[in-house]
C-alpha cells in the first residue's frame, strides 16, 4: 500500500538512501559546472562515468585497495577530460558533438574491457561507513547524515568549497572570466585555453570519481551500463542548479530522493508499474529542462 512509504522507517531509508545516491551526481554536476562556467559544455560525462567506474573497480579486483581504485577512476576520468580539452579547444570541434562521441567511446570500451578483463559479474569490498562521533547518535538526524561512507562526506563538503573557489578566488574569477567573455579575458592577459583546459580536465576528473563512487562505495560491483543516465541527469543539473554548486546541490538531492523512493517502492512491493517507477529520476529530468 503507498501508505507503507510514509512510515517512520520508510522515511528513514528514503532519506539515507537519498543522501547516499546523491554521491556520483554531486561529483559529476559539480565537475561539469567548472567546465560551463568556463565555456565548455561537455556531454561526455556519463562516457567518463563509466570508464571510471570500470577502471576503478577493476583496480580494487586487482590490489584490494579502494583508494588505488579511485586514483584510477580519477586518472582515467582526467586523460578522458583531457582529450576532450584538445578535440574541443585545440581542434575546435562541436562540442555536442565530440560531447556525444565520448560518451559512446566510454559506454562501448568499458563494456569491451568487461567483456575481456571481468567477464562475469563481480563484488568488491566497498568503502564501509564511517559513524563520526555523537553526531552519528543524534536521533534520526545522526543516521541519515553522518554514518554514511567516505566519499558521501567528500562529495558534500566539495559543494561549500566549490562555491568558495568560483566565487571568492582569483582561479573562479578567471573561470567565470573565461566563460562569460573570453576576448576581455585574453585581452587582461588570462590564458583562456588554459583555463579551459584546468577545467575540463578537472570536471572529466570529477566524473571519474562519480563513477569510482558508484562502482566501489555504492555498489560495490560494476555492470554495463551501469550509470544508466545518471551523467547526462549530472548536465541537468547544472542548468537546474544556475551553474551554482549549493543550487547543484539541492538539484542532487532532490534527483537521489526521488531515486531513493522508486527503489522503496519497488521493495515494497506497492502496486506501481517496476517501469514506471524507474522512470521517475528521468521524468523528473524532462520537467527540469
Amino acid at each position: 500500500m503507498i501508505a507503507d512509504l510514509f512510515t517512520p522507517t520508510v522515511l528513514l531509508g528514503i532519506l539515507a538512501s537519498g543522501i547516499r545516491l546523491a554521491t556520483p551526481y554531486l561529483f559529476a554536476s559539480i565537475g561539469e559546472a567548472y567546465s560551463q562556467r568556463s565555456g565548455v559544455l561537455n556531454l561526455g560525462v556519463e562516457g567518463q562515468m563509466l570508464l571510471g567506474a570500470f577502471v576503478a573497480f577493476y583496480v580494487t579486483k586487482l590490489t584490494d585497495n579502494l583508494w588505488l581504485g579511485v586514483l584510477g577512476g580519477m586518472g582515467v576520468g582526467a586523460l578522458m577530460g583531457l582529450a576532450m580539452a584538445f578535440v574541443t579547444i585545440n581542434l575546435h570541434a562541436k562540442q555536442g558533438i565530440s560531447g556525444i562521441g565520448f560518451y559512446l567511446f566510454g559506454l562501448g570500451m568499458s563494456n569491451l574491457l568487461f567483456q575481456l578483463l571481468v567477464g562475469t559479474v563481480e563484488t568488491v569490498s566497498g568503502f564501509p561507513r564511517i559513524e563520526i562521533p555523537l553526531l552519528s547518535s543524534i536521533p534520526w538526524i545522526g543516521n541519515i547524515f553522518f554514518n554514511q561512507n567516505i566519499l558521501v562526506y567528500i562529495a558534500f563538503l566539495l559543494v561549500p568549497v566549490s562555491s568558495y573557489v568560483l566565487n571568492k578566488t582569483t582561479l573562479g574569477l578567471k573561470i567565470r572570466a573565461v566563460g562569460q567573455n573570453p576576448q576581455a579575458a585574453d585581452s587582461l592577459g588570462v590564458s583562456v585555453a588554459g583555463v579551459r583546459y584546468f577545467t575540463v580536465i578537472f570536471g572529466g576528473t570529477m566524473a571519474g570519481l562519480a563513477g569510482a563512487s558508484l562502482s566501489i562505495a555504492l555498489l560495490n560491483v560494476f555492470q554495463q551500463g551501469m550509470t544508466a543516465g545518471q551523467g547526462f541527469i549530472a548536465v541537468a543539473l547544472v542548468y537546474f542548479g544556475a551553474w551554482r554548486p549549493w543550487g547543484v546541490l539541492a538539484g542532487a538531492l532532490l534527483f537521489s530522493l526521488v531515486n531513493g523512493l522508486q527503489l522503496w517502492i519497488q521493495v515494497l512491493g506497492i502496486p506501481i508499474a517496476p517501469e514506471f517507477a524507474v522512470m521517475m529520476p528521468y521524468i523528473l529530468t524532462i520537467l527540469v529542462l
